[in-house]
């Protein structure tokens, strides 16, 4: 087992990951494909184990390549991100960042360690509120950026896609009550309204029975038994439960989140906060510029 990892090997293990392919990989990295063969033989002898098994149509990783994934990923974005450090010239001043509760306590950290390691002396002044609002403060250039639930009227620009859920609390069975309790956002949630036409298209009888602006007082009212509310996966905790078909709840549409940019963020400290915010939580392959059971 070798005391440390080649980040070059490491980086053409993350592409042949991707792509499913050597040759792909190759173009990535830009190796020949003999090259990047010869890589990954180095790599597979000194862990003293197989990372791929190759299919018909795919290279697939072993047991032991997703378990080189993480780390390997870890390490690659720890490294670039120290590098970019070095090689920029320090930023300082002080940005806003827009967010829905929602999705603070799950995605926001990844956000903010990672830009406070990079940007020690830049301030980030975080604001949590609806994405109507947010989408609000965008405009009349109170904040600069926003971490929003998409919404066309503002044009934000998509940059993660989860699957929108209904859930319920693991270990109680409101979810069999008639009519169904609902805990939901107020009128202008996006969430509420999908969640409401998906039921009366499935012919299930719900009531409203918590209506609340704060996540943390609708996952209160789901933990404690008292009804089943709609959450993406990324906001789900351990325990919930999802509930599908098969506990006679109709399938959801994927939740876009997007990303909205105010007109005067246009510094490279608003550059580097977009970066990191697509790096860090985007699933999407999205330019910067312009949970479960």
């Amino acid at each position: 087992m070798p005391n440390t990892f080649d980040i070059e090997l490491l980086k053409t293990f993350l592409a042949i990951s991707e792509t499913g392919s050597f040759t792909k990989a190759a173009d990535e990295v830009a190796r020949t494909q003999s090259a990047v063969s010869m890589q990954m033989k180095k790599l597979e002898e000194q862990i003293d184990r197989p990372l791929f098994e190759r299919g018909a149509r795919a290279v697939r990783l072993t047991p032991d390549g997703l378990r080189l994934l993480d780390y390997a990923q870890r390490i690659v974005s720890l490294s670039e991100e120290a590098a970019s450090v070095f090689a920029e010239p320090e930023l300082q001043g002080m940005v806003t960042l827009g967010v829905p509760d929602d999705y603070a306590d799950r995605l926001l950290p990844r956000v903010l360690s990672a830009f406070a390691r990079s940007h020690p002396h830049v301030e980030l002044v975080v604001r949590c509120e609806q994405s109507f609002c947010l989408g609000d403060r965008i405009e009349s250039g109170e904040i600069d950026l926003a971490i929003v639930t998409h919404c066309d009227a503002y044009r934000s620009e998509v940059i993660r896609r989860e699957p929108l859920n209904f859930v319920g609390a693991r270990e109680h069975a409101v979810h069999l009550a008639d009519p169904l309790p609902l805990a939901v956002g107020p009128q202008t949630c996006s969430w509420r309204r999908v969640s409401q036409e998906a039921l009366d298209a499935a012919g299930r009888r719900y009531r409203v029975a918590y209506t609340s602006s704060a996540a943390a007082a609708l996952v209160s009212a789901v933990l404690a038994g008292l009804a089943v509310t709609v959450l993406p996966e990324s906001a789900i905790r351990r325990e919930m439960r999802i509930l599908t078909e098969r506990d006679g709840f109709p399938a959801l549409p994927p939740c876009d989140i997007g990303m909205l940019r105010a007109k005067h963020a246009r510094s490279a400290i608003h550059d580097a906060l977009a970066h990191h915010i697509v790096t860090r939580i985007g699933n999407l392959a999205v330019p910067v510029s312009d949970a479960a059971e």
